[in-house]
């Protein structure tokens, strides 16, 4: 059974933590671990895992690399999305990649949690039998309330083991309908996990959507191979169809089979929503980081950078990061996607990306900014190599705060230690890397008449960025 990763989301109900360039499912928002992290090291233990296959955004690619490379796994491919073209011709590019056409793929999104474990084993070991068998299954979840957040699944009287045959699926309900649904117990919310072989799922593929198969195949086949990444060919999947695999495929098929699981699962769509899987105090908060809190109750409050104190207040979310801060009541956070369509309708960066911006290298973090000058803290990680480049507009000044860096400025090599600096001119060819054992801490102090990251001509690059 090989376990795909799908990891496409943007995350944008989950502002401001989560952004465009940094979404929930690389945020370690319920444990100590990442989304993704969490949701293969929950695989522990079931027999016959083969290496898992990851999609995800482009963009991602040395966060997902990363995060997993942090939790010891070593993953058969990363496979980079171009754009994103819904979750069937991701789950198509994996199922094309799988060493065998038996092989029983086991798709799951990035970004759930689920409580208990054993529960969830024991589904996903009756539904690898199953996918066996040739059935195309998912996992419905049990209902605990009228949830007019998700789609349905409604179970037929037929079953096949522990799962039942599926009559239809539903989209999402309005209250009324959504009541009606839980009350009958032959409705499920709709998970979008699910499992089957590689060669079920191009079978029906081919049956019902040959165009998408045909398309992602060929993208496949043109594909390139980048460190660790399999980097597909961009004009060939642009012309791709969009489509989820419930529509694709499951609505379609007469192979399909729904397994029931109570097992905690949580989607974390909203702030309302990790509130719910969040330990909490007596009151009812949620609370995470440098909060105080007077006669207040029920309430999600999490601070990043600052103290955060909330008086006498009901029912709400605070969320403080380093560059936004974001108050709503727990009934409207739905609505903060609408904030994160005025950013980017201005055009502007908190839509995207935070002060805060993670590289393949390490990470750098703004903590001034003038008209002419910006001062950068910038972290490298060991054995980290910025790209060999130089600027037009700008200069660069770098002061070691810890551990040792190796730097190229034009044909000098230095090494620095703490409390040592260098002047970068503009227009020098330079590079950065960290030789030593422990993290590069540098302050990097820019000035000139432009100053923005478009700024760069890379001549060389380990990460295969030029």
């Amino acid at each position: 059974m090989i376990p795909v990763i799908l990891s496409g989301g943007s995350g944008t109900r989950l502002w401001p933590l989560s952004r465009g360039q940094y979404p929930k499912q690389f945020l370690p928002l319920v444990s100590k671990q990442t989304m993704v992290q969490e949701t293969l090291l929950r695989l522990a233990g079931l027999p016959g895992l083969k290496a898992p296959i990851a999609v995800c955004n482009e963009n991602h690619r040395f966060m997902m690399a990363e995060q997993l490379w942090e939790i010891g796994i070593k993953p058969a491919a990363i496979i980079l999305e171009p754009v994103g073209k819904n979750t069937a011709p991701a789950v198509a590019m994996a199922a094309l990649s799988a060493s065998s056409p038996d092989d029983v793929l086991l798709i799951l999104p990035a970004d759930h949690v689920i409580s208990n474990i054993p529960l969830f084993h024991q589904a996903v070991i009756q539904a690898q039998q199953l996918a066996q068998q040739g059935f195309m299954v998912t996992f419905g979840i049990v209902a605990s309330e009228p949830e007019t957040g998700y789609g349905y699944i409604k179970r037929a009287k037929a079953q096949q083991g522990a799962a039942f045959e599926v009559e239809s699926f539903v989209e999402k309900p309005d209250f009324e309908t959504a009541t009606a649904y839980v009350q009958s117990g032959d409705y499920f919310w709709n998970s979008g996990m699910f499992a089957f072989t590689a060669g079920s799922f191009l079978s029906e593929l081919e049956k019902y959507n040959p165009a998408m198969l045909e398309i992602c195949w060929k993208a496949l086949n043109a594909a390139k191979t980048d460190l660790d990444f399999t980097r597909i060919d961009k004009s060939i999947f642009s012309t791709c169809p969009s489509d989820s695999i419930d529509y694709a495929i499951m609505e379609k098929t007469d192979k399909a089979v729904v397994i029931p699981l109570d097992a905690g699962w949580n989607d974390v769509g909203s702030w309302s929503a990790l509130w719910d899987v969040t330990d909490k105090d007596g009151f009812g908060n949620a609370i995470s980081g440098d909060v105080l809190t007077v006669d207040s109750r029920n309430s999600f409050i999490y601070a990043e950078n600052k103290l955060v104190a909330a008086i006498g207040v009901d029912n709400l979310v605070i969320i403080e990061t380093d560059d936004a801060v974001m108050v709503a009541p727990k009934d409207r956070v739905q609505e903060v996607k609408d904030i994160v369509a005025q950013l980017k309708t201005m055009q502007r960066s908190e839509a995207d990306v935070h002060s805060k911006v993670y590289r393949p290298w390490g990470h750098y973090q703004s903590v001034d900014e003038g008209a002419r000058h910006q001062t950068k803290r910038m972290v490298v990680k060991p054995g980290g190599k910025l790209s060999v480049q130089k600027h037009h507009h700008r200069a660069e000044h770098w002061v070691v705060v810890r551990g040792t860096a190796l730097v190229t400025r034009g044909d000098e090599k230095l090494l620095l230690t703490e409390n040592e600096s260098t002047f970068i001119p503009l227009g020098i060819v330079h590079c950065l890397e960290n030789p030593g054992v422990i993290p590069l801490e540098i302050v990097e102090v820019q000035s000139g008449s432009y100053l923005g990251e478009d700024d760069i001509v890379r001549f060389d690059d380990v990460y295969g960025r030029i």
